[in-house]
This record gives structure tokens, sequence and C-alpha cells, in this order.
């Protein structure tokens, strides 16, 4: 008796059982229903057979004129090549069937159409692992297949190899398990456990037999004092030499072993996401519309590191593990600008003063963030002692983060800046010279002189040096006096003595004389100044002073 195929019908319940009136009166008309079915499809596969040999002797007229008869095709445009292919149970089933189809289709059109479409920011980035060996940069790979290594197990170097010996090793093992592959076919497969050795075996044992006949005899003198040189100058960070040691043919054995391992190894961090430029290291994060190459390793979390892609909230800063959470998350967050009080607006440009004691969880994630960009930054987790300025743009979505600057609440050495990033996809736009002008200008509320916490990043030193050559060079062309002070400069810009005379002297402008410090003005620098400015024309890349609502915190 055919199998009969088990259907959801309408009058069953939840848990798969039917009502016990029409049950019998269903069974009986499940029967024939299968009976039908696999007569049908027998007649169907006699019929496709004696089509597809009709199509093989008929003419081109004839495929032409047998073109109707043949199987429908399948969404993709070919014939389906059995008829397990094809849907024979109902035709009204099939037409229900590609109905839902096209209507998901048409939602799955419908709900692609307004997201924005995301952009990939490829910017250069540092993998900040390094190969523990002392004096490896971290090039080449013990098997000789991959360009760089982070592992003392794929280190040519700790194994007393080159890159370039590696390479080379690893094209001779190739071609010997190519060789040993093709005497394998050529043997025969059967009863190989009760065969006698060929003449080739027979040769190659002998050899080998030859080679290991020196591997019991004791190092020589100069060899003894060269292994144990090796000893002390590399101690544990090196493998010991051991050449003369054993047979060359053992020592070959014993490499191709090593380099099977660490292969091995290489094979299994790139299958649990790790790929050979370091465990947990992130290596993208989702934000936004924006998918970011990072530069540099962030503490997060390992279970979250070792992932390699992050999902971040843009607005809340929470990470997640994968698009759906993070779908989910949106779906739910209320958030649209950060915590704070909004400090600063002018047109769709907002800064807002986040108390990192009053919002400690946004304050970390921010700053585990920043960390993926910035190489020198070592603040995490203690974020009470600061206040942090997030500076963001404004769209129908949301306030989106643009970058930010922190500060602590009590300076003893008069820092307005410990910390400043501008994201990479609002880099070379001028927001970083935006930041950095409204540190200074909270620092002339203050009525203070302030300074950047020292060591800057690279590139925050080039966005330093930029805005204060433009202060500089604004301020002598305002000038109308004949004598100038670097204390009065100070006291009207706000920006360190120190930081103005560095200044001075990389634009020549500064010499001594007579026992003298004399600033020059240089008038061909301020003209050159003068002529981008207006270029530049009314740029909306500014701070408005008169657009700040900030009193100077009281205490902490």
């Amino acid at each position: 008796m055919p199998r009969r195929r088990q259907r959801h019908m309408p009058g069953s319940g939840s848990d798969g059982t039917e009502d016990s009136d029409s049950s019998a009166e269903r069974e009986q008309t499940n029967s024939s229903e299968s009976d039908g079915n696999l007569n049908k499809r027998q007649r169907l596969t006699r019929a496709s057979t004696r089509r597809s040999q009709s199509s093989q002797d008929a003419s081109d007229l004839k495929r032409a004129a047998d073109h109707d008869e043949s199987p429908p095709l399948t969404p993709t445009g070919n014939a389906p090549s059995s008829e397990s292919e094809l849907d024979i149970s109902s035709p009204n089933a099939s037409h229900d069937e590609s109905q839902a189809k096209d209507q998901a289709n048409r939602d799955s059109d419908k709900d692609l159409s307004h997201r924005p479409k995301r952009r990939r920011c490829h910017e250069t980035y540092n993998f900040n692992m390094k190969c523990p060996t002392p004096g490896c940069n971290s090039l080449g790979h013990l098997t000789g297949k991959h360009e760089r290594h982070f592992a003392v197990s794929g280190c040519p170097l700790y194994h007393n190899l080159s890159a370039d010996e590696c390479k080379v090793k690893a094209i001779s093992r190739e071609k010997q398990e190519e060789e040993t592959k093709g005497q394998e076919e050529n043997n025969s497969r059967h009863a190989t456990r009760h065969q006698t050795p060929t003449s080739k075996q027979s040769k190659y044992k002998e050899q080998v037999a030859e080679m290991r006949k020196g591997r019991n005899s004791g190092l020589q003198k100069e060899q003894k004092e060269k292994h144990m040189e090796h000893r002390q100058t590399h101690s544990n960070t090196r493998e010991p030499l051991l050449e003369n040691i054993t047979s060359e043919y053992d020592l070959e054995l014993f490499r191709k072993a090593q380099a099977r391992a660490s292969e091995d190894l290489q094979e299994k961090l790139r299958i649990q996401g790790q790929i050979t430029e370091g465990s947990n290291m992130i290596k993208t994060i989702l934000f936004g519309r924006y998918e970011l190459d990072t530069w540099y390793h962030s503490p997060y979390p390992e279970e979250y590191a070792r992932l390699g892609r992050l999902y971040v909230c843009e607005f809340c800063l929470k990470y997640m593990k994968s698009q759906t959470i993070l779908r989910r998350h949106m779906a739910k967050c209320v958030w649209k600008h950060p915590p704070g009080d909004e400090v600063y607006r002018k047109g769709g440009i907002s800064v807002f003063e986040v108390d990192g004691k009053k919002n400690k969880i946004y304050c970390q994630n921010l700053c585990l963030l920043a960390k993926l960009f910035l190489d020198h930054k070592t603040l995490y987790y203690d974020v009470e002692p600061f206040l942090f300025y997030v500076m963001t743009e404004a769209d129908n979505t949301g306030c989106h983060l643009v970058g930010y600057f922190s500060k602590e609440k009590n300076s003893f050495l008069n820092y307005n800046v410990s910390c400043i990033l501008t994201m990479p996809q609002y880099m070379r736009q001028g927001f970083g010279k935006m930041l950095i002008d409204f540190s200074y200008l909270l620092s002339k509320v203050e009525e203070k002189v302030g300074s950047p916490e020292r060591p800057l990043s690279d590139l925050g030193l080039i966005s330093y040096r930029s805005y204060w050559k433009e202060v500089l060079l604004r301020y002598m062309y305002n000038f109308q006096g004949k004598e100038i002070s670097i204390k009065e400069i100070s006291q009207e810009t706000a920006v360190n003595p120190v930081d103005i005379v560095s200044t001075l002297q990389s634009l020549q402008m500064l010499k001594y004389w007579k026992g003298k410090h004399l600033v020059l003005k240089r008038q061909d620098l301020i003209d050159e100044w003068r002529a981008k400015e207006i270029k530049r024309g009314n740029s909306n890349k500014t701070i408005d002073p008169s657009s700040l609502k900030w009193t100077p915190p009281k205490g902490t």
C-alpha cells in the first residue's frame, strides 16, 4: 500500500488530531488521492522519458513543434530534472503558492525600499596584534602559505628559519605530496596489507636506513658550543637548534609535523571567525548606515570581541552580536540623541554635555567605541571624573554621532581636553576643528587658559597644529598695534603660551635678537591664510559663541 502523506486539515486541532466524525471519510479520500497521485507520477515519468528520447532524434523543426509539450520552467528559467521538482498535488495549491511567493517578494522589496543605502568607509587600519617573539615583524608563516602570522606556532623566526626558507620548503613538500599521490594511484588498492613491498619501496627503505645511521653520533665540540650560545642568547624565546641532533630525514619529518599543526591551528581560528591577523580583534562594526573598518584593538568583552564583527546602536551605543538583535533593539530603542543637556545648537549641529557619573554606561560604551580608532587611549571604565561633550548632526531620524571630546571636571594642569575623536565617516569635513574650537570656547567662558592632554594621537596632533596656526594668523590679521606679547595672545585666544610658542617656531615667526624674543609678522603667510578664508566663504562648519547656552559646572 503506498505511503500516505500527512496533511494539516482545516478540521484538525493544534496537536494534529482530527474530529472523530469525519476521520474515516478523510482517510478514504487521502488513500484515493495518494493512489491517483502515484499513477499520475508514473505516467508523467514515462511521458518525460519519451519526450527526452524523441528530442534527441528529432530535427530543429520537430523540437519547435514539441516545445508546447515540454515541462514547465522553474523560477530560475530551467526545466526540472525529474518529476520530484514538479508540483503535481493540485493546480489550486500551486497557484496559491505562486501568489504567496509573489506577495512575499513584493513585501520584501517594499520593506527594503525605505532603507538608506549603506556606505562602507574604507580607511587605512592597523591591527594591534603582533607576534610575541622578540624581534619578529609578524611577516611570513611556517607553512609558507600565509603572508603574516601572530602566534609562536607559525613564527619562522622562532623556528630559526626565514620566511623565504619556509616558502621553499612548502614548494618542496607540495611536490613530494604530488609524487606520493601518483604512486598510490598506480598501485593496486586491493589486499595491500598482504602484498610484498615493491622494488621502489624497498629501495626507499634502504635509503632511509642509510640516512638514519649517523643519528646516534654525539655533537662535536664546536656544535655543542654553538647550541649553548644559542640557548644563552635567546633562552625560551627561540626554538633550540635541531641540526646535527638527528638525521636530516627525521628532522624533515618533524618540520612537516610542525607545519601541519600550525596549518590546522590556522584553519581552526579561521572557522571560529578569528582570522590570522590576531584573535579577539574586532575588524568591522556596523554603525547606523555605515560599516566601519576598525584601526586598533578595544577591550570589549571577550564573547563580543572574538566575533570579529560588532553591531552598535548609533544612539545609545549598546553593542550586540548579530544584526537580528540590532534590528530588534532598534525597534524598541527610544533614544534619538545622547543623554545629558544640550548646551549648543546651530542649524543641524548640536553638542550635548554628558556627565560620566550620571550616565556611566553610555560613557563607557562611548570610550570603548573610541578606542577602536585611537591608539593612545587608556580610559575605558573609570568615567565618573569626566564630562563628555558629544557633537551630533540631526536629521529626521535623530541626532547622529559626529565626534566627542572628554574633559576632567577638576584638572590641576588646566587641560581642556582629555580625549578627542571624530568618527571616521565624518573626517576631513571640518568637524574636528569644530570640536577643538568648542573646547577653547568653554575655556574662554571659564576664563581659563587650556591645552589638550598629552600624548596626542597622530591625527589629533595634525588637527591641533592646524587649529593653532589658524588662530594665530587670524589674530595677526586683526592686530593693529605695534607691540605684541604672547601673554596677550594667550588671554584672548585661551591657548596655552607653550602651544603658542611652538606654533610660532614652526611658522618661523619667532626670532631671538639682542637678548629678546621678537614675534615677526609674516605678511605672506597672513595673505595666504586670508585667500583660503575668502575661498572657503561662509562655511557652516564654525562655532558660533552666541549659540552656546552653558555655565561652568560647580564642583563635581
